[in-house]
């Protein structure tokens, strides 16, 4: 067990350094293992992963997912559901703030990335907050923060590679993740009406739509629906309706999204020759880069494993006689102390090999950890100082301050933490679901 906290060690160290995530725990597995078990074995180990990542079929719902998200950016839906949205909530003090996370979450339906959320919406929804005299306090919160939805909201990257990572069910954490994400966009709202109580000069009403505008704008958002439709009705058997059998798995609803999605842009004249190649380039840049972290993450689960850390952890939580809720209380604060200075892939691909089997150890359900672990994440991406929506949002507004956007965000990590405590104390908020779909 020592050795693998040395390791630990070792990992936050060289990330602190500024080395890549991947390449730090690649390393230090390699090292870790070679040390137990001699270089010839370690060797073996590295070559092994490589070569299995390679080949692995279901790692092909990666690719997949994200080149649907790409198409989707590149579609122009965003600007449809951001419309959407305005025409039922722009009228009220601070709705367009409002609409902009219920565009979000519409999104991140069918995108899986909160980076690309965030980066999106800045585009569409920024411009009409300040044409209205949104502060930009309120404007850049609320972009950030429904951003997030987007690791959560199905289909989603970071639960399938936490699924990959522990061998969980993808379709049961898919939909375990709705009534979540649904609970955070309702919070999300709650966090806005509460800063335009206090400041009703931070996100002054828009202008009212009339019923003919607002059902326009419905029938704006029908590929949305569509889309959202083919792939998470394929996944779950929705559209097995004799003589069709459409039941999907992870991987055929991911690629029937891909496909749909680059259909209804090609539809809408938003891809050229030269487009499509962009798309297809950064789709193999993204996932080399997720390929090498995974690689590296299964490396470093190797060693720890090897060296006893888990069991060494769970036999400390039976001889100190701890609740299994408060051991999971410590390591859900744990993750909120790391979430302020990692960015969210890392921490969890750093974490999850080392709590996931003290936590199903305590009986606690795989499904409903990986929802919770994916709600810190979330918390994460907009907390300081290394709120990496913060950040994405900066670059591209470009003329609001970071400190500005972090004050803004504050009522909304609060209400993530208040959601966290309902999951936590909750679990059939997330669980029901799926125990009743299977």
């Amino acid at each position: 067990m020592l050795e693998s906290i040395i390791g630990l060690g070792a990992v936050l160290v060289l990330v602190f350094l500024r080395m890549p995530i991947a390449i730090a725990m690649g390393l230090v597995g390699f090292i870790g293992y070679m040390e137990l078990r001699g270089f010839r074995a370690s060797i073996s180990m590295l070559g092994r992963l490589i070569i299995d990542t390679a080949q692995d079929y279901g790692l092909s719902v990666v690719p997949l997912f994200i080149l649907m998200g790409l198409f989707v950016s590149r579609g122009g839906l965003a600007g449809e559901l951001y419309r959407a949205s305005y025409a039922f909530l722009g009228h009220m003090r601070g709705g367009l703030a409002m609409a902009t996370i219920v565009a979000c979450a519409g999104f991140s339906a069918i995108c899986g990335s909160s980076l690309a959320t965030a980066a999106t919406m800045s585009k569409v929804a920024m411009p009409e907050m300040r044409r209205f005299g949104y502060k930009d306090r309120l404007s850049t919160a609320s972009i950030a923060a429904g951003g997030t939805l987007g690791i959560l909201i199905p289909p989603s990257v970071i639960l399938v590679i936490y699924g990959l990572l522990t061998e969980t069910s993808i379709g049961k954490l898919f939909i375990a993740g709705i009534v979540p994400g649904v609970l955070g966009v309702l919070l999300y709202l709650v966090a806005v009406r509460f800063t335009v109580m206090r400041d009703p000069e931070a996100g002054p009403a828009g202008e009212r739509t009339p019923l003919a505008g607002r059902l326009a704008a419905l029938r704006e958002v029908w590929a949305v629906l569509l889309l959202f439709f083919l792939v998470i009705g394929g996944l779950y058997g929705v559209l097995n309706v004799w003589p069709i059998n459409l039941t999907f798995s992870p991987t055929e609803a991911a690629g029937m999204g891909a496909a749909g999605a680059f259909l209804i842009a090609l539809s809408r004249g938003s891809l050229d020759f030269r487009t499509i190649v962009q798309v297809l380039i950064e789709t193999a840049q993204t996932t080399a880069a997720l390929f090498a972290v995974l690689i590296g993450a299964w490396a470093f689960s190797n060693f720890v494993n090897l060296a006893g850390l888990p069991e060494g952890l769970k036999a400390m939580v039976t001889s100190a006689g701890l609740s299994p809720m408060t051991v999971m209380l410590m390591i859900l604060l744990i993750y909120v102390i790391l979430g302020c200075v990692f960015e969210s892939l890392s921490m969890l691909l750093l974490t999850v090999p080392i709590f996931f089997p003290l936590v199903t150890g305590l009986g606690f359900d795989p499904v409903w950890f990986g929802i919770v672990v994916v709600v810190v994440t979330e918390i994460s991406l907009i907390t300081p100082p290394v709120g990496l929506n913060v950040f994405v949002l900066k670059g591209v507004v470009g003329d609001v301050s970071t400190a500005t956007i972090f004050r803004g965000v504050t009522p909304f990590w609060i209400v993530d933490i208040i959601r966290l405590a309902l999951l936590v104390l909750i679990p059939s908020l997330v669980l029901y679901l799926p125990n009743s779909m299977w």
